[in-house]
């Protein structure tokens, strides 16, 4: 044995044995509400799993080899890129959260047994690591608040090049940018954002895309995205992601963050009294256990065929608070995607040890579907900490250990399952994995033409390209010759004749990087038919600013011709408005000519963009509060804005508005009431009633995590009662020191009926 592996297992010996610590090999699961929770060896936590049949779970790496894993990538050798978030809550009070303890390593199976046994740390002495991407020679690791691009040099960091100083600006670890998915248009994407990255000849562009999810983002063999919120369980979109977000002031767009699976439903194996909320009623059932969503996140679509789950499309989402993974089924149904829980009443995976904290999910190049457990005790963040929890988290002795992490695999049982690196001196093998039955392996050889600049390999693309036989490796090699910047009019053309729908669909998200003033005129006749296609004009309305910006009077044309057949369409209107930038009263007027009726879909629409949109005057007075109640914006684009919006509109799937609220204009004491403790739904708002799923359903409070004074509070609300359309008096400390006092000891959220 060389010293180095002796190094190695002899460490993994004595951490296993410190990470054992009170230990216990029989887990009673009705003594879960009160009973210490034991922290178990990796091979030992699997036996306190339940998994779907005919599957097994396996050990992939646990700690010294990895700790607290939350996110992992595959590089062309089949290696894992995995990032740890060490500093992330090291107890209730968050103390030490900002040591530089993270760290991204690279973690190899040398000997080919399934586990990993060489450890490399590639780069450390990182706050809260959140995201990495492999592209061209290097890799992207978000580091809140910045997004780096490091050089890769003999599996060590070189050359630092920052790409986005504000990545991750504002919020809390809970509510910041992450994922950094690399799609197969090319442009990478995040959860929590609404900005997308691409490196082209050498320099990064930043663009701005749809606002997505919260934690974790995946694609469908088509390439549009899926994500999710705490409380939803899948939210996705049912448009190519490159289309739209042109108009900033149209905050939502009918096709872009729908609900693709509904059913926010989970069934965990043991009582789950550890939830932040778990006090408060329906949150749990009878027995003890979650209900509903609470820590949804790590959303991930299986493109494989190791599983038995090769049909499309099967989603799989994690869900720490209740230790378990829930795999979702949906169905294509032309334009839109639904979905529905695989199972009823149970789960794909779930875990009898309340230390399994799944936060990641992936498929290797092996096809097996991979898990990142951070395995811990705590998993929510300081800022919204209830005391409730504080209590569950000091009975139960999930402080401690800090120094745990898995990475664990699912495969068919008695299975072994080989990772097959990918051969880059083979560029003909590249090809044949564009057409591979493995959608991670497909996408990995896209990425390689891409960053390797295959140019030599374009006139198989293009041939490919044309195989409507290969409907996987026609959108690849579509997508690898627009990254090779090898695309032009002509194949793009050629595919919309085609009559091949889907790939239609790719070709006209592709059209904006070819269309020019060299080509626009010989492509206006073609894009005019797209639109004339009932089947093809909800993604060809969205070509609109694509044509505008080489021929105006055809896309005023064409929005005119779309306005008079399409007004009552959501998917129009929505592609019409993301036209309208600082056009939208002009449109509405023009629509009203065209037809007065109030109840167009468009015509709502419209004046719910106009309604938003910010004065001046109303910039100028968000400038001169921010100079008033300095502490009061900083707290707001910390905590309030993650979930309510910076225009306090709020955000779909998350937060009604705070913007012209009744809550925030109205009664002062209710206001601190809600702000401290909580509120959990329904709730009315202007009119609107707001429960889950169409929000989450509870407003955690910040009031008992001791981290912020009533002068804080005090600024919040003053900032908030003053901010855009709202008028309401300044809020005192001394008014919510007495409201603090009067509840003192309280846990419970208040409800709309209480406060009213």
């Amino acid at each position: 044995m060389g010293f180095y592996k002796f190094l190695v297992l002899s460490t993994l010996a004595l951490a296993i044995y410190a990470c054992n610590q009170p230990h216990s090999s029989v887990f009673n699961s009705a003594a879960a509400d009160t009973a210490a929770a034991p922290t178990l060896e990796g091979k030992e936590a699997i036996a306190h799993m339940q998994i779907d049949s005919g599957l097994e779970v396996q050990l992939v790496a646990q700690e010294p080899m990895v700790v607290a894993p939350v996110a992992m990538s595959f590089d062309p050798q089949g290696r894992m890129w995995v990032v740890e978030m060490m500093g992330y809550m090291p107890d209730t009070s968050g103390n030490g959260e900002n040591v530089p303890d993270g760290k991204v390593v690279i973690l190899q199976d040398t000997n080919g047994d399934g586990m990993a046994d060489k450890r490399t740390v590639f780069l450390d002495s990182l706050v809260l690591p959140r995201a990495i991407c492999l592209i061209d020679s290097g890799i992207l690791v978000a580091t809140p608040p910045a997004l780096w691009y490091y050089e890769i040099k003999n599996d060590s960091a070189g050359k630092r090049t920052l790409v986005d100083d504000k990545y991750a600006d504002g919020g809390n670890v809970e509510h910041q940018p992450n994922g950094l998915f690399r799609a197969m248009d090319n442009w990478i994407y995040s959860a929590k954002s609404d900005r997308r990255y691409r490196r082209i000849n050498g320099k990064w562009v930043k663009e701005n895309t749809h606002f997505r999810g919260q934690w974790g983002i995946s694609q469908d063999d088509a390439g549009r995205l899926f994500y999710n919120n705490n409380s939803q369980n899948l939210l996705g979109d049912y448009f190519l992601p490159g289309m739209g977000a042109n108009n900033p002031h149209q905050r939502e767009a009918a096709g872009f963050d729908e609900k693709i699976v509904p059913d926010n439903r989970v069934f965990p194996i043991r009582p789950t009294r550890g939830v932040n909320r778990g006090y408060v009623k329906g949150v749990l059932d009878d027995s003890g256990r979650l209900v509903s969503f609470t820590a949804a996140c790590g959303p991930h679509i299986y493109r494989a065929l190791a599983l038995p789950y090769s049909y499309y499309g099967n989603a799989f989402v994690a869900e720490p608070a209740a230790n378990l993974i829930k795999r979702d089924i949906l169905t294509d149904s032309g334009l839109a995607v639904t979905g529905r829980e695989a199972y009823e009443g149970k789960e794909f995976l779930a875990s009898t040890d309340e230390r399994f904290r799944p936060v990641n999910i992936t498929t290797g190049p092996d096809g097996a579907l991979y898990i990142a457990d951070m395995y811990r005790g705590i998993i929510q963040h300081k800022t919204y900490l209830t005391g409730y929890l504080k209590q569950q988290i000091a009975t139960r002795q999930l402080t401690r250990p800090l120094n745990c992490g898995r990475i664990y695999r699912i495969v068919p049982k008695g299975k072994k399952v080989e990772n097959q690196p990918l051969l880059l001196n083979r560029p003909t093998k590249l090809l044949d994995l564009l057409h591979d039955g493995n959608g991670m392996r497909r996408d990995m050889a896209q990425q390689l033409i891409i960053d390797h600049q295959l140019i030599t390999l374009t006139p198989a693309l293009r041939q490919m390209m044309q195989d409507s036989t290969q409907l996987l490796g026609q959108r690849h090699a579509l997508w690898a010759l627009e990254g090779l910047h090898a695309l032009r009019w002509e194949d793009v053309s050629l595919i919309l004749h085609s009559g091949n729908q889907p790939m239609q669909i790719q070709a006209i998200a592709a059209i904006p990087s070819v269309l020019s003033a060299a080509n626009i005129k010989s492509a206006l006749p073609l894009i005019d038919s797209l639109l004339a296609d009932k089947s093809l004009v909800p993604y060809a309305a969205w070509l609109l600013p694509a044509v505008g910006k080489w021929d105006k009077t055809a896309a005023k044309r064409m929005v005119l011709q779309l306005m008079k057949s399409y007004m009552h369409d959501r998917y129009i209107s929505a592609a019409l408005i993301n036209n309208a930038c600082d056009q939208e009263s002009a449109m509405l007027k023009e629509l009203q000519g065209i037809n007065p009726d109030t109840t167009l879909v468009l015509y709502k629409a419209l004046k719910n963009v106009l309604e938003s949109m910010q004065s001046a005057e109303e910039k100028k007075r968000m400038a001169a509060l921010e100079l008033a109640y300095p502490r009061g914006h900083e707290i707001f684009t910390t905590i309030c804005q993650t979930c309510h919006g910076k225009s306090g509109k709020g955000i779909a799937s998350m937060a009604p508005p705070l913007n012209e609220s009744n809550w925030v204009n109205g009664s002062k004491k209710s206001l601190i009431s809600i702000v401290l403790y909580g509120l959990t739904g329904p709730v009315t708002v202007q009119g609107k009633v707001y429960q889950a799923p169409e929000i989450s359903g509870d407003m955690p409070g910040i009031g008992g995590s001791g981290e912020y004074s009533h002068e804080d509070i005090a600024q919040l609300l003053s900032y908030i009662r003053n901010a855009w359309k709202n008028n309401g008096d300044k809020i005192t400390e001394a008014e919510v020191k007495a409201v603090r006092q009067q509840y003192n000891g309280r846990q419970k959220p208040f409800t709309a009926g209480e406060l009213q």
